[in-house]
Protein backbone atom coordinates (compact mmCIF):
# COMPACT_ATOMS: atom_id res chain seq x y z
CA UNK A 1 0.00 0.00 0.00
CA UNK A 2 1.09 3.67 -0.42
CA UNK A 3 0.51 4.73 2.64
CA UNK A 4 3.65 2.74 3.74
CA UNK A 5 5.85 4.03 1.19
CA UNK A 6 7.25 8.08 2.62
CA UNK A 7 6.27 10.20 -0.07
CA UNK A 8 9.71 11.87 -0.28
CA UNK A 9 10.85 8.49 -2.01
CA UNK A 10 8.60 8.81 -4.94
CA UNK A 11 10.66 9.89 -7.79
CA UNK A 12 9.26 10.90 -11.67
CA UNK A 13 11.82 9.86 -14.96
CA UNK A 14 13.63 13.24 -15.45
CA UNK A 15 12.24 12.11 -19.26
CA UNK A 16 8.53 13.25 -17.79
CA UNK A 17 7.24 16.52 -19.27
CA UNK A 18 5.60 17.44 -16.02
CA UNK A 19 2.25 18.10 -17.76
CA UNK A 20 0.25 15.71 -16.73
CA UNK A 21 0.10 13.11 -19.22
CA UNK A 22 0.82 9.70 -18.84
CA UNK A 23 3.40 9.19 -16.17
CA UNK A 24 4.55 6.63 -13.46
CA UNK A 25 6.40 7.13 -10.20
CA UNK A 26 9.22 4.86 -8.86
CA UNK A 27 10.47 4.24 -5.27
CA UNK A 28 12.93 1.71 -3.56
CA UNK A 29 11.42 0.68 -0.63
CA UNK A 30 12.13 -1.98 1.65
CA UNK A 31 14.25 -4.14 -0.93
CA UNK A 32 11.74 -3.74 -3.60
CA UNK A 33 10.91 -1.71 -6.22
CA UNK A 34 7.70 0.40 -6.02
CA UNK A 35 5.27 1.71 -8.95
CA UNK A 36 2.65 3.66 -9.02
CA UNK A 37 0.63 5.86 -11.59
CA UNK A 38 1.02 9.74 -10.71
CA UNK A 39 -2.16 10.85 -11.81
CA UNK A 40 -3.43 8.81 -8.92
CA UNK A 41 -1.43 8.42 -6.28
CA UNK A 42 -3.81 6.85 -4.16
CA UNK A 43 -4.35 3.27 -5.63
CA UNK A 44 -1.90 0.79 -4.50
CA UNK A 45 1.70 0.56 -6.21
CA UNK A 46 2.77 -2.33 -7.59
CA UNK A 47 5.61 -3.76 -5.97
CA UNK A 48 8.47 -5.44 -7.92
CA UNK A 49 11.65 -7.39 -7.01
CA UNK A 50 14.88 -5.63 -8.00
CA UNK A 51 15.57 -7.88 -10.42
CA UNK A 52 12.24 -8.11 -12.10
CA UNK A 53 12.30 -4.05 -12.20
CA UNK A 54 16.10 -4.27 -14.07
CA UNK A 55 14.86 -6.46 -16.19
CA UNK A 56 11.68 -3.92 -17.69
CA UNK A 57 13.99 -0.88 -17.46
CA UNK A 58 16.30 -3.21 -19.95
CA UNK A 59 14.06 -4.15 -22.04
CA UNK A 60 12.41 -0.46 -22.65
CA UNK A 61 15.32 0.65 -22.92
CA UNK A 62 15.80 -1.43 -26.05
CA UNK A 63 12.38 -0.24 -27.30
Amino acid sequence: MNASVPESSWFKSSYSSGEGGECVEVADWQGTTRVRDSKDTTRPSLSLAPRAWAEFVGFAGRG
